[in-house]
């Protein structure tokens, strides 16, 4: 049995900092990972799928100049769409792969498991080390449908394969994934419907941000299906046709099952090191990270930290702050995070319901896109901007922007409320005319009128 300074189990944005950082000081370092290098991100998450909806929605939005007045006839080329993807998903993996061979960390193209107490195997390799980091992230949740095994169905990771674009699509789920590359393929061509066995989209979200975004793809052609289950798919002659509880039968040529997320620790035999899991499977971990294991540590979506790439780095920094003795916690930053469908979604902080919960005496401010100059301008009136306050200190607490590019300006709100800052800093500042960004003072300058629905008289 080989030894080693640091052991890395999978290869996200977590740990791959980590595994390069411990390396260039000099450290033995082993990655584990048992797939391509660069996790979901890099191979089926983040990557691929933005740059495959920088296609989709340019397609949308030639397809709706019309309200401005200008009529185009939109022809995708999707074979070269699929594979202007897949390069640049090669060119970051590379990217990753020569940081760390620079680095000089050893890479074991193989699944990991616990054979001992901090001690892994892969392939042929067995390993011990007085510190294993645990990065191995999540994969699709398939349901246990009639029918469906077997199928050519697709999820998130073998999407970005086709290079035919369906005729038709259904879509097995309303979260994020399934809005966002459903709404990619209906505005590239596909005849699209989801599926959701919820009363609305984006169920974890505030019931407008549902409302807007079910008005965005009702306006994409997409067919919308509530308060269903799919009871039977049936796949012939190269169609899915599926039942719903509803009586109601849908066909398609792709179907996409986009339902959640499992951890990806089936394989790890984590109690071999004596480390607990929940009744899901994530590892259970303490507030700096700490497994049940001493010098076992778990990061990301595996260790149910929320399931975004930049949280699995900050995850990264924040443990080998821990590890360089620092006081840091898992959650001590505002979390930020954005849904890519157009309109977008930024969401920073808490929603009002949320504080409320929490007994903070919350109010909140909302202004719709229909009101904003730019927006009105440029034909992108539909969704708001949401604005939450602590009444006592003035302080921000949260943020909800539905509307164009709305992932880039919730960075305001972000920094905010990091800060410390209070809705008064927002409502003096001069933001330049006209932009999406001058709403944001405009927001905040509703705090000045008098009685705001559930907001002290100001």
């Amino acid at each position: 049995m080989e030894t080693a300074d640091v052991i890395v189990i999978g290869s996200g944005q977590g740990g791959i900092p980590l595994a390069a950082d411990f390396a260039n000081e000099g450290r033995k370092v082993v990655l584990f990972e048992r797939d391509a290098l660069g996790g979901s991100c890099i191979n089926y998450g983040c990557t691929p799928s933005k740059a495959f909806l920088a296609a989709a929605h340019t397609a949308g939005r030639a397809n709706q100049g019309k309200k401005l007045g200008i009529h185009t006839e939109v022809e995708v080329d999707f074979p070269a769409v699929m594979e202007r993807v897949r390069e640049i998903r090669s060119s970051f993996n590379q990217g990753i792969r020569q940081r760390l061979e620079s680095a000089g960390v050893k890479v074991i193209c193989a699944e990991a498991s616990f054979v001992g107490e901090r001690t892994v195997k892969g392939g042929d390799v067995t390993l011990q080390a007085p510190l294993v980091i645990i990065n191995t992230g999540t994969s699709s949740l398939i349901p246990d449908i009639p029918g469906l095994a077997g199928t050519p169905y697709l999820t998130n990771r073998n999407f970005f394969d086709l290079n035919t674009l369906p005729a038709r699509l259904l879509v097995i789920g309303g979260g994020y994934i399934g809005l966002e590359l459903g709404q990619g393929l209906a505005r590239l061509g596909s005849q699209t419907h989801l599926i959701v066995r919820g009363d609305r989209v984006l169920g974890q979200e505030e019931a407008d941000v549902s409302e807007v975004l079910a008005e965005a793809l009702k306006q994409d052609g997409i067919g919308l299906h509530f308060g269903v289950n799919v009871n039977h798919v049936a796949h012939e002659n190269n169609v899915f046709k599926l039942t719903l509880s509803s009586g109601e039968q849908l066909q398609g040529e792709a179907l996409l099952v986009v339902i959640g997320r499992k951890p990806n620790t089936g394989a790890l035999n984590a109690a071999n090191s004596g480390i607990e899991l929940d009744d899901k499977g994530f590892v259970k971990i303490d507030d700096q990270f700490h497994t049940t294991c001493s010098g076992v540590y778990a990061i990301g979506d595996a260790a149910k930290q929320p399931a975004f790439t930049h949280v699995s780095w900050e995850d990264y920094r924040r443990l080998k702050a821990i590890l360089c003795g620092e006081n840091r916690t898992r959650s001590d930053r505002v979390l930020g995070y954005a849904v890519y469908t157009e309109p977008q979604v930024g969401r920073v902080g808490m929603t009002l319901e949320q504080a409320q919960k929490q007994g903070i005496n919350a109010c909140a401010v909302t202004l719709p896109m229909s009101q904003i100059a730019r927006a009105i301008e440029w034909g992108h009136d539909l969704g708001f901007y949401r604005m939450v306050i602590d009444s006592d200190t003035d302080k921000i607490l949260g943020a909800t922007l539905v509307g164009y590019e709305t992932a880039e300006l919730v960075h305001v709100f972000l920094s905010l409320i990091e800060a410390g800052a209070t809705w008064q800093l927002l409502e003096r500042s001069v933001h330049i005319h006209p932009t999406y960004g001058e709403a944001l003072p405009s927001l905040a300058r509703l705090l000045l009128g008098d009685n705001m629905p559930g907001c002290p008289n100001m």
